[in-house]
C-alpha cells in the first residue's frame, strides 16, 4: 500500500513538473518571431555590436590560418550556385546556405569565439545572420541586432534550462551545434520576417536536424570540432526557407515526448523558468557572456591568468624560472595537461591551443598569447619550448580541494619556483573577458585588427576603419551589408 502511494506521489509530482513546460516550444516560438528592436536594453545592443566584430574578426583571421579553411571554401566554390553571400576572407559568393556553412566553421577554426555558459553562441547565430541579410538585400542594422539578439537569446534560454552538471560532457553533445539548429533558424526567420506559425515549422525542421556529438574531438585532433556553427548554420537557413515556402516542421521540440530535452540531455525536469522567465524582458546573455582575450581553448584562460598574475606581481623574467606546476582545476585541465610530452610539443596550430603546458610556456615567456604564437614559426620557437620543459601537472590535494568555497567549482592553481629557490603559488582572480572582468573597446578592436590582418585576401586599412565604425553604430546603418563589402 506505502510503495504504491509512493509510486502514485512521484507520478503526480512529475507530471506537475511537465505540466510547467507545456507549450514551451510555442511559447519561445513566439517570442523570436515578434521580438522588435524596442524592446532591447541598451546593454544587449552594445554587446550584440561587440559580438559582431569579435565574431566577424576569428572568421576571417581564419581563412589565412587554419588548414581546413581553403578546403571548405573550395569544396562550396566547386559547387557553384546562385551567388547570394559573401564568403569572408577569400571573396566570391555562394547560396545563403553554403555561405553560412562556410562562414560558421571559420568561426571556431582558431578557437579565438566568445564563449558562454559550455558553449559558444555568435558563431551559431552571426555569420548565419549576415549570410541571409545579404541574400535579402537592404536590411538594416537594426533589424540585423534584432534577429541576432533574438537567436542567442532563444541559444542562451535553451542552455541555461539544461541543470545536470556537466551536461555537455556526461550526455556527449556540443552545446553550440545541438542548439544552434534552433537558434539559428530563431535568427534567420526574424530575418525573413516568419510568422510565429512558420517560425514554429523553422524550429522543428532545425531540430530534425540536431547534431554535434563530442566524439568529434575525442584523440587527435580533428577538424570536425571547428565546423560545428557550420553545419549548424546551414541547416538552420535551410529550415527557415522551407518553412518560408510552407513545409510543416514537428512540433513541442522541446517539451515533447522525444524532444530535445528527453532525447538528447536525458531530463524529463529541466528548468523550466530558466527557458520562459522574463522573455523579451530578460536577457540572460548579459550575465553569462565573455570574450576571449587570448586564442586558444576556454579551459587554458585560469592557467593563463594565474601565470599573467606572478609574472606581473613578482617581475618575473622568464629566466628567472625553474619550474611552472600546473596544479588541479577543472576535469578539462588534466585532459589538456597530458600525456605531458605531447603537450610540451604541440605539432599543429589546434594541439597548441589544447595544450595547458605550451600555452603557459607562451604566457610566462611573453607575457601574452597571441595568434602568432600558434603559427608553425610559433610552435617552433626555441624560447618557447625550452619554457615548455619546465611545466608539469600534478592534481590539487585534499585540502586545496576542501579549500575550495562550498559550490564552487575547482580552479586551477600554477605553482612557480624560481631559480633563487623562492616558491610561488597564484590562482587567477578572474579571467579578462569574462562579464565579471569585461574588457573595454579598445581591447577588442585590437583584436579585430589582429584577426583581419591574416585574412587570406588583404583588407585595405581604411576599409577595417570603417567597418569598424559603421558595427560600433550599426543602429543607424540602413544596409548592415556595407560591413562585408568593406571586408571582402
Amino acid at each position: 500500500m506505502n510503495g504504491t502511494k509512493r509510486s502514485s506521489d512521484a507520478a503526480r509530482k512529475e507530471g506537475a513538473v511537465a505540466n510547467r513546460g507545456e507549450g514551451a516550444t510555442r511559447k519561445l516560438v513566439y517570442h523570436a518571431a515578434t521580438l522588435n528592436y524596442e524592446a532591447l536594453p541598451s546593454a544587449l545592443v552594445a554587446l550584440t555590436k561587440q559580438c559582431i566584430l569579435d565574431t566577424l574578426g576569428v572568421c576571417i583571421g581564419a581563412t589565412g590560418l587554419a588548414e581546413e579553411a581553403p578546403i571548405v571554401t573550395e569544396y562550396v566554390k566547386d559547387m557553384g550556385g546562385k551567388p547570394e553571400s559573401t564568403i569572408l576572407g577569400f571573396g566570391g559568393k555562394a547560396p545563403a546556405p553554403w555561405a553560412t556553412f562556410v562562414n560558421g566553421s571559420f568561426g571556431h577554426m582558431l578557437d579565438y569565439d566568445d564563449v558562454g555558459d559550455n558553449n559558444h553562441i555568435s558563431i551559431a547565430t552571426i555569420p548565419l545572420a549576415f549570410a541571409v541579410a545579404e541574400m535579402l538585400g537592404g536590411v538594416s542594422g537594426r533589424h540585423l541586432i534584432t534577429a541576432i539578439a533574438g537567436g542567442s537569446d532563444v541559444h542562451t534560454r535553451i542552455n541555461e534550462a539544461i541543470d545536470i552538471p556537466e551536461w555537455i560532457m556526461t550526455e556527449g553533445w556540443f552545446a553550440t551545434q545541438l542548439i544552434g539548429f534552433m537558434s539559428g533558424a530563431a535568427t534567420a526567420g526574424r530575418l525573413l520576417g516568419l510568422s510565429p506559425e512558420s517560425m514554429d515549422n523553422a524550429f522543428g525542421i532545425g531540430f530534425n536536424q540536431s547534431c554535434g556529438s563530442r566524439q568529434m574531438a575525442v584523440g587527435a585532433a580533428t577538424h570536425m570540432r571547428s565546423m560545428q556553427a557550420g553545419f549548424s548554420g546551414q541547416g538552420a537557413v535551410v529550415a527557415a526557407q522551407l518553412a518560408q515556402r510552407g513545409i510543416i516542421g514537428s512540433k513541442e521540440v522541446l517539451e515533447g515526448r522525444y524532444g530535445l530535452f528527453k532525447t538528447y540531455v536525458r531530463t524529463n525536469s529541466p528548468d523550466w523558468e530558466a527557458l520562459l522567465g522574463g522573455l523579451g524582458q530578460q536577457f540572460p546573455i548579459l550575465d553569462n557572456h565573455g570574450f576571449k582575450v587570448w586564442p586558444a581553448c576556454a579551459y587554458t584562460r585560469h592557467a593563463n591568468a594565474a601565470t599573467l598574475k606572478l609574472r606581473k606581481d613578482h617581475n618575473l623574467r622568464p629566466e628567472d624560472v625553474e619550474s611552472i606546476t600546473v596544479i588541479g582545476g577543472p576535469t578539462h585541465t588534466q585532459f589538456l595537461s597530458e600525456p605531458l610530452e605531447l603537450k610540451r610539443r604541440p605539432q599543429t596550430g589546434i594541439d597548441g591551443k589544447y595544450s595547458i603546458p605550451f600555452t603557459v610556456a607562451v604566457m610566462m615567456a611573453h607575457g601574452n598569447v597571441t595568434l602568432r604564437d600558434y603559427t608553425d614559426a610559433g610552435l617552433h620557437d626555441p624560447t618557447i619550448l625550452a619554457m615548455a620543459d619546465r611545466v608539469r601537472y600534478r592534481p590539487a590535494s585534499n585540502a586545496q580541494i576542501a579549500a575550495c568555497p562550498p559550490g564552487s567549482k575547482p580552479k586551477t592553481w600554477i605553482e612557480i619556483r624560481t631559480k633563487d629557490g623562492s616558491v610561488l603559488e597564484a590562482q587567477a582572480d578572474g579571467v579578462p573577458g569574462d562579464p565579471q572582468n569585461p574588457v573595454d573597446r579598445n581591447v577588442l578592436e585590437t583584436k579585430f585588427r589582429d584577426c583581419i590582418s591574416f585574412s587570406a585576401k588583404p583588407v585595405p586599412a581604411h576599409n577595417i576603419d570603417r567597418a569598424i565604425e559603421m558595427i560600433f553604430d550599426l543602429e543607424n546603418v540602413a544596409d548592415a551589408t556595407e560591413i562585408i563589402r568593406l571586408l571582402s
